[in-house]
């Protein structure tokens, strides 16, 4: 099993930054994939940005250029930069890692709010 633990979200103005957080333990054999994916209400939950273990990234359209994913393998820490935020930005943030073991799908973290006021 793993374990993430997120922190970072919060209220903020738009145009404004927030730094998200998650960070992996317990069983840990090779986080691959390590993401954050989005669900606004009423919504289906987004990938909104990934890393891989050799740092190639992937961005949803909508927030490239605004949002910055990064990683500390060394910590098995994901981040999410995120600025110019838009009141669209408004969502739950669920880390997401995944490795050669455990589900398919990966493993989630409990999520984070994320609400950007206009």
């Amino acid at each position: 099993q793993v374990q993430l633990v997120e922190s970072g979200g919060g209220l903020v103005q738009a145009g404004g930054s927030l730094r998200l957080s998650c960070a992996a333990s317990g069983t840990i054999v090779s986080l691959n994939v390590m993401g954050w994916y989005r669900q606004a209400p009423g919504k289906r939950r987004e990938l909104a940005a990934a890393i891989t273990k050799d740092r190639r990234t992937t961005y949803t359209d909508s927030v490239k250029g605004r949002f910055t994913i990064s990683r500390d393998n060394a910590k098995n820490t994901v981040y999410l930069q995120m600025n110019s935020l838009k009141p669209a930005d408004t969502a739950v943030y669920y880390c997401n890692v995944r490795q050669p073991i455990g589900p398919r799908e990966g493993y989630w973290g409990q999520g984070t709010q994320v609400t950007v006021s206009s």
